[in-house]
């Protein structure tokens, strides 16, 4: 910084000039006009920068199919580099040299990075997520083990709102370096149950109830064909493996209904359902 005022005070305005020059009209006529281009320069450049900021911003809450997230960010981008460019112009009508001065930043760039690594590790990863966009506002997810609907997405870190809706904050760097399961991104899912009943009863007649059950809910998909077959032989029951496809919207509802009715719906069938049993044998002398 005292280089930097050092070459201010050796510009062409002040070089060379007495106390007697520095009251004359001419001189501060001059110093004046510095003064005054650069509030212009700088008052444009802020003005400019806004205008693009918002302009870039728009596109995105234009076109339904663009993502806002995206622009928004990208707006900020934009605003930014205008104003840095604009500072440099201003400090180029005082006559100090813009070379120096970037490099000064740069150097104190590299120190506070050094000094903030965790803090920037979370906006490198927030500018990943922005970019590659692995999940939206309004997505449910599961991150790091924590499940539940994204409500904001920054450059420090992603808000969810837990299945109590209660707010959960992860760290970006958290959410990028970790496996992230998107239960919103397709709009279908496969709903999977396995139903055991007991080994004498009528297979034929738990495969009906089963499928006449999930199949009379218009939930249910008729396509892709819905999956309904023995695959395994307990020690107590034998187990149907039941797929059905549905809405992602409407998976949890749909799943733990078609529990709850495959249950009656056997109840009243007279299909058994087993539950362990133990023998216990007395030996008396």
């Amino acid at each position: 910084m005292e280089q930097e005022v050092s070459n201010l005070m050796n510009t062409e305005i002040w070089q060379g000039k007495t106390l007697a020059d520095l009251l004359t009209l001419e001189f501060l006529a001059s110093a004046a006009g510095s003064i005054i281009g650069a509030f212009a320069i700088l008052l444009l450049g802020w003005v400019v920068s806004k205008w693009l900021q918002n302009r870039v911003s728009n596109l995105g809450k234009k076109n339904r199919h663009l993502d806002e997230m995206l622009f928004d960010f990208l707006a900020s981008i934009v605003r930014y580099v205008v104003l840095g460019f604009t500072m440099l112009f201003v400090l180029n009508t005082f006559g100090v040299q813009t070379t120096s001065v970037v490099a000064v930043i740069g150097a104190a760039g590299l120190a506070i990075g050094l000094a903030l690594q965790g803090t920037l590790s979370n906006v490198a990863a927030g500018v990943m997520l922005i970019l590659f966009r692995p999940i939206k506002i309004g997505d449910f997810v599961e991150i790091a083990d924590q499940m539940g609907t994204v409500k904001q997405l920054n450059l420090n870190f992603t808000e969810l709102a837990d299945l109590s809706n209660v707010q959960v904050i992860v760290p970006n760097s958290k959410v990028w370096g970790n496996v992230i399961t998107n239960y919103s991104a397709n709009p279908r899912r496969r709903a999977e149950w396995t139903f055991g009943v007991g080994y004498g009863a009528n297979l034929k007649t738990a495969e009906t109830i089963i499928r006449d059950t999930i199949m009379a809910d218009p939930r249910a998909h008729t396509e892709p064909a819905p999956f309904i077959q023995v695959t395994n032989l307990g020690d107590s029951s034998v187990d149907f493996l039941v797929r059905v496809w549905c809405d992602a919207g409407e998976f949890f509802g749909f799943k733990a209904d078609m529990t709850r009715a495959i249950k009656e719906g056997f109840t009243e069938g007279g299909v058994d359902i087993p539950f362990p049993t133990r023998t216990v044998y007395q030996v008396t002398e």
